[in-house]
């Protein structure tokens, strides 16, 4: 029993010594990181590739793409930009910071202004590993319901901003908005909560605002 639990705390000691290494890298050329958790088919790539479209002209940015397995998503955001790696965790739930700390090295990270890191799609894993970056984001979605917070509570905790998608699907679906906000609010009062559609862009303007807020400030203009 002893030798399990020290195992467990190892890997965890492990996880935060290379995430502290990852955030120096960050720090050190003044590049913002984001870490974007959610479920699957939330929206997260579509949410990349809108923030591509927005500001691909006047920030650099790169992707890294965690999925269990394919090159599907890291194939769509490469249309985009050519700054983007795959990470294959091959059954793992969570990206850890060793993975990310390799995929970095395959990045002009000394040329960049913004990483984007897309989690494995799991509300549940990804929250308990320090990637090193600068603002961990959970998107949710309309589709998905408006018990999200109620049932996953430590993600809402844990993140912020809180994002929104789809709410080109809020007139046809039962999904209580006032609900959502309140159980949001209620576990993490402090959390910037921005609502938007990614197909038809509605709202999409406040996250990239958002982004570039946090960009300028990591470049300390």
């Amino acid at each position: 029993m002893d030798m399990k639990i020290e195992v467990i705390e190892n890997v965890f000691k492990y996880n935060r010594i290379n995430a502290e290494s990852n955030r120096e890298l960050f720090g050190k050329h003044h590049v913002l990181a984001l870490n974007i958790l959610s479920s699957p088919g939330a929206g997260k790539t579509s949410l990349i590739i809108e923030t591509i479209k927005h500001l691909g002209k006047s920030v650099n940015i790169g992707v890294i793409e965690g999925d269990v397995s394919s090159t599907y998503d890291a194939q769509k955001i490469k249309k985009y930009i050519n700054q983007v790696v795959q990470i294959n965790t091959g059954g793992t739930c969570h990206l850890n910071a060793t993975m990310v700390g390799r995929a970095l090295e395959k990045l002009d990270t000394g040329n960049m202004d913004l990483i984007i890191i897309e989690n494995v799609g799991n509300l549940i894993c990804p929250v308990g590993f320090d990637l090193g970056e600068d603002y961990r984001i959970v998107l949710s979605s309309v589709n998905e319901g408006d018990d999200k917070p109620v049932k996953y509570p430590p993600v809402f905790i844990k993140c912020n901003p809180v994002l929104l998608n789809k709410m080109d699907l809020i007139g046809i679906s039962d999904f209580d908005l006032g609900f959502f906000i309140k159980e949001v609010r209620k576990i993490n009062p402090s959390a910037e909560l921005l609502k938007f559609s990614c197909k038809t862009g509605e709202g999409v303007e406040k996250w990239i605002e958002w982004v570039l807020k946090q960009v300028k400030n990591k470049k300390g203009k």
